[in-house]
């Protein structure tokens, strides 16, 4: 059966998504040490000059800093350059998501605080390196991009990106680095305005893909390995998940098991990607809506739109330190609490590929130029009407060194309500970097263990 899905999966991808091999030249592959950034981006800034040049990002740790402690705000002593309200909206229309234009019609105390921009994001040596060599022999599957890439290692796969599909793959695998525990919470905030915490965890992340020394083929089949107990509220307690994703998942399924302690049994759960409502979640937040946009992208057809200046949340550190209280406003996040700034940003659209279904059958993601992260995704269902808006928050960790994907917002628009996901707030282990963690953690077997504790 499992080669029989294998056979069909990589038919339906030489049929509907297969594109040309993509790697790019040498000649262009060198523009990376030079006009762009190691990662692709534009090294210079913007011509208004409220972008600035990328030169090296953020790469000093914040002194006497313990490895696991919340980070520090570097930009503490700013205060924002504007805000963009209704009132105002005009003149910043060009550089908002569609999600975010619509909070900001429907609630009236909504805004955006636009603080001056920072180009903070940075990663290891080894890591550009990696970069560089990724651009010039990494390539689409057998099967097509929808179902994976071929010949990537330790880096952004497609720095300089000739499709829609190459980009959500810089995504898929943008640098977090190659190891992190943390403890994390799930609030839901009803429609009514009332909060309530649905899911708080403890999490253990391996991306074998950034193991140190890895090369194409070296590190296995899967790029990304996930652990999750839960540890609140007490009716879940014990409850954990474990899940990896492949590189290629035509010649290699996505695996996950779940522990449910009423059972006292692991099983196999399949059901946990694409479209499937998270069961804490809401009814808003589906497996795909982690990190903004995760999984198997092979449900859709993605369209490379091109670049644009937008105001975008970034540099986080406060927020991640607030408290959920502080954080969490009666219908969306509390204006105080975020911080925006300009940044460029690719931006993809989404529509089903064919054959394929989905809840939101179109999508619009906006992926930060520096980092390759999708800061933003607009969602529609099956009538055309904006359904779903998620934004990330954007930690900076100079101890990393990075900026990674932090906390995650999504909004329902047309009911109301609103989820935060990934919080670190009132957390006193905040994305701790560790070195990779055993094989047997990540092990089906290991989580009724855990899951008893």
């Amino acid at each position: 059966m499992r080669d029989l899905r294998r056979i069909l999966l990589a038919l339906t991808g030489l049929i509907a998504v297969r594109p040309a091999v993509a790697a790019v030249s040498s000649e262009e592959a060198a523009a990376l040490k030079s006009r762009l950034t190691p990662f692709g981006a534009e090294r210079a800034g913007n011509a208004a000059g409220t972008i600035p040049a990328w030169t090296g990002g953020d790469t000093s740790p914040f002194p006497g800093y313990v490895p696991g402690a919340p980070r520090a705000d570097r930009f503490a002593g700013e205060a924002p350059l504007f805000a963009i309200t209704a009132a105002n909206l005009a003149a910043y229309r060009d550089h908002l998501p569609e999600g975010q234009l619509a909070l900001l019609a429907k609630y009236p105390d909504y805004r955006l605080d636009v603080y001056p921009s920072h180009r903070t994001a940075a990663a290891p040596d080894a890591v550009y390196e990696a970069t560089f060599g990724n651009a010039t022999r990494t390539h689409a599957a057998e099967s097509g991009l929808g179902h994976g890439i071929a010949e990537a290692a330790g880096g952004i796969p497609f720095p300089i990106p000739r499709s829609g599909g190459e980009a959500v793959w810089n995504h898929l695998l943008a640098w977090w680095g190659p190891a992190r525990s943390d403890r994390l919470s799930t609030w839901f905030t009803a429609a009514d305005g009332t909060l309530e915490l649905t899911h708080r965890y403890r999490e253990t992340v391996d991306f074998p893909y950034y193991y140190a020394g890895a090369e194409p083929g070296s590190f296995g089949p899967y790029y990304f390995k996930r652990r999750e107990i839960t540890e609140a509220p007490p009716t879940l307690a014990g409850r954990g998940y474990v899940q990896w994703q492949p590189l290629d998942s035509a010649t290699t399924e996505p695996e996950a098991w779940q522990y449910l302690p009423g059972q006292r049994r692991v099983r196999k759960a399949p059901s946990l990607a694409y479209d499937t409502p998270t069961p804490d979640g809401a009814g808003i937040l589906s497996f795909d809506d982690y990190y903004v946009f995760s999984g198997s992208p092979d449900r859709y057809a993605f369209t490379l739109l091109g670049k644009r200046e937008m105001v975008v949340p970034y540099n986080n550190n406060r927020f991640a330190a607030l408290p959920v209280e502080r954080v969490a406003g009666p219908h969306h996040v509390a204006p105080e609490a975020m911080r925006y700034e300009l940044h460029r940003v690719w931006v993809i659209d989404a529509v089903l590929a064919p054959g394929q279904r989905h809840l939101a059958p179109h999508r619009r993601l906006y992926l930060d130029e520096d980092t390759w992260f999708a800061v933003y995704c607009d969602a529609w269902d099956a009538d055309g009407k904006l359904w779903k808006f998620s934004h990330g928050t954007m930690l900076d960790l100079p101890d990393l060194p990075g900026v990674v994907l932090g906390s995650v917002v999504t909004y329902d628009i047309e009911n109301g309500g609103w989820i935060l996901a990934f919080a670190f707030n009132g957390e006193a282990e905040q994305y701790k970097l560790t070195p990779p963690h055993p094989t047997a953690d990540f092990e089906p077997e290991a989580l009724a263990a855990e899951g008893v504790r």
